[in-house]
């Protein structure tokens, strides 16, 4: 999309965003690839245009600003806590619309306070909305992986499963066909009669050797992407939690806590119910879940008009607290969507701890809404001299 494509709005939103003090920024159009294929997801992996430079390395066309912006920030070493914001093009393969297209947003990073922090971006998404279509009103849904990490542990799944679950949250379908399997033990299929005895035996030395032997047998070796002994440490793992199940108690708990959906207002004390009713220890993932409540009460939210699904995620894997997104009420598109990430600085290389939350607007979803109320107003006008003229004629 060329540059003269830019929505007619987006001097709106970069005058908006400098009020809210963050600094604009860019980054390069071709990235290494690496960072998004560790961190963003399955979704957005699959969606990236990869290419390779003449020494082989993987580039991506940009496929988001979050990631670059974070890396940003740590090659500059510039000190937290410090907002960015940016409006550029990014590139994804897509189902429907151009692959092509506009994004804006605002990264925070560095805020100690994280409720304050989530309820100020939350705010700030919402303001900017606002700001370029004043006649809407929005509908926000709000998730929280946090809580649901707490709610995954405290059931006294191994660690294995644990991450199984959390990488599934917010992915409606996988995440229920998990539950599922949960619900009765299931032995690893298709393992051959050999590495099955090795395994039983718990011959980790002779299964390496086995798995070496049939690897350069076939010709599979040098080309493997994992090494023999990476192979049998998840073979041991995918066996031991293969043989994991939870019993009905536990698992109706996990059921009844993903069909939480309620509004914001009530969220807290329906939160504490369930902790309670489910026996599970919550204290400190309430705790937080609470102050974040509060202080988008303070900003000046709506309660009413923010929706907590307790099985609301987004797909994106970087995402650890807050996640949520914005629709026109009524409306299916979603133009804003962010959450909290504060692993990822620490992941692309920061030395210090960075926590950091942030938001992405989705500009052709916007300016979709701009001409669809743009067109209701001119059929409304239609209407109404219509009406005047029959007046007129009777």
């Amino acid at each position: 999309m060329p540059l003269t494509d830019m929505p007619d709005f987006a001097g709106i939103i970069l005058d908006d965003f400098a009020t809210r003090n963050a600094m604009r920024v860019d980054t390069p159009v071709i990235l290494a690839a690496e960072p998004f294929l560790d961190m963003a997801g399955e979704d957005l992996r699959r969606r990236i245009f990869l290419t390779e430079n003449e020494r082989g390395t993987s580039l991506c066309l940009r496929p988001e600003f979050t990631i670059p912006v974070c890396l940003r920030h740590i090659e500059t070493a510039t000190g937290t806590p410090k907002r960015y914001s940016y409006l550029g093009q990014v590139f994804r393969q897509r189902r429907e619309g151009a692959n092509e297209f506009y994004q804006a947003g605002i990264e925070d990073l560095g805020e100690k306070d994280a409720a304050s922090a989530d309820a100020r971006i939350v705010a700030d998404a919402l303001g900017c909305l606002q700001k370029v279509l004043p006649d809407k009103a929005f509908a926000v849904t709000i998730g929280d992986q946090a809580v649901f990490e707490a709610v995954v542990a405290a059931l006294g799944l191994p660690a294995g499963w644990q991450r199984r679950l959390v990488r599934a949250f917010g992915q409606t379908d996988l995440l229920e066909a998990m539950i599922a399997r949960l619900a009765k033990a299931q032995p690893v299929a298709g393992l051959s009669p050999e590495v099955e005895l090795l395994l039983e035996a718990g011959d980790e030395a002779g299964l390496v050797a086995h798995l070496t032997n049939e690897m350069d047998r076939t010709g599979y070796l040098t080309n493997a992407s994992r090494s023999p002994e990476e192979i049998v440490r998840r073979l041991k793992e995918k066996r031991h939690l293969a043989g994991v199940s939870l019993d009905a108690t536990k698992l109706d708990a996990l059921k009844e806590f993903l069909s939480i959906n309620v509004s914001l207002r009530y969220a807290p004390g329906v939160l504490a119910d369930f902790a309670k009713s489910a026996n599970l220890p919550l204290e400190k993932a309430i705790e937080g879940f609470d102050a974040r409540v509060a202080a988008l009460g303070k900003a000046g939210a709506s309660l009413a008009d923010i929706t907590w699904r307790a099985a609301f995620g987004r797909p994106l894997d970087y995402y650890t607290g807050l996640v949520f997104e914005i629709t026109v009420r009524g409306g299916h598109d979603v133009l804003v969507g962010g959450g909290r990430y504060d692993r990822m600085l620490t992941l692309l290389g920061a030395k210090d701890h960075i926590p950091a939350v942030g938001f992405s607007m989705w500009l052709d979803r916007i300016e979709r809404s701009l001409e669809g109320a743009s067109t209701r107003k001119v059929e409304a006008g239609f209407r109404a001299e219509s009406t005047r003229k029959r007046g007129e004629l009777r």
